[in-house]
């Protein structure tokens, strides 16, 4: 088995734990086996644990090019779909959390909410960016789009912002963790300019060091005689 093969195994159970956790605990919710499979508020919970999973596997994702260029193990990319999608599925259950456990369905009160505060607005700016990059993560959109392909999925930083103020402005008081992820996503947007970057600095530094004016051991034989 390919070594690709063996971490793409691993990381698709890792990934597919937390639902499986979740789906075993409603499971026990539901046939009453344990009243607190969920905790005491079971809406706050899986709001909670999908958003954390969301923003876990987007990391991840993101986390992929990286690797893959400090290492030169250029199949790691091959990685990178796989949580990206997972990201997605853990953002859809997050905002279906929303529709089914804080609005029962409700349309027009749905509606209301993206309109009036903030953080549901954020929220859902970036769960349609995510629909986008979900959509577009096949090889028939990366042939019909082309160039483009890549430029609309830098759109995975502008979500990964969308994520951590969403939550930032969800918890309000204590915003340690919140922070955390902003540094993290910093990290790898801070990792990715400098890598693009990195040729023209490579040059420039060069050229900023050259000196000004030719030393005089360096001149012409009959110029050094002369002075």
């Amino acid at each position: 088995m390919k070594p690709i093969t063996v971490v793409r195994v691993v990381l698709f159970a890792a990934a597919l734990t937390p639902a499986a956790a979740l789906a075993y605990g409603f499971y026990r919710l539901y046939y009453g086996i344990d009243f607190n499979a969920l905790t005491a508020n079971p809406g706050d919970y899986i709001t909670d644990q999908t958003g954390t999973w969301a923003l876990g596997c987007l990391a991840a994702s993101l986390s992929v090019t990286p690797l893959r260029r400090l290492t030169g193990w250029n199949e790691i990319i091959k990685a990178r779909r796989m949580l990206g999608l997972f990201a997605f599925f853990y953002a859809t259950l997050h905002m279906l959390t929303w529709v089914v456990f804080i609005h029962y369905f409700d349309v027009s009160f749905m509606i209301e909410d993206v309109l009036k505060r903030p953080f549901i607005t954020v929220g859902m700016a970036t769960f349609l960016m995510l629909l986008v990059l979900a959509i577009t993560s096949n090889k028939f959109s990366i042939r019909k789009l082309g160039r483009k392909w890549g430029t609309l999925h830098r759109l995975a930083y502008v979500a990964a912002a969308g994520g951590t103020l969403h939550f930032w402005q969800l918890v309000k008081a204590d915003t340690t963790e919140p922070w955390r992820w902003a540094a993290g996503f910093a990290v790898l947007f801070g990792f990715r300019v400098w890598w693009n970057y990195r040729p023209r600095l490579a040059t420039a530094i060069p050229n900023s060091q050259r000196p000004l004016s030719t030393p005089n051991s360096q001149l012409p034989t009959s110029k050094r005689s002369q002075g």
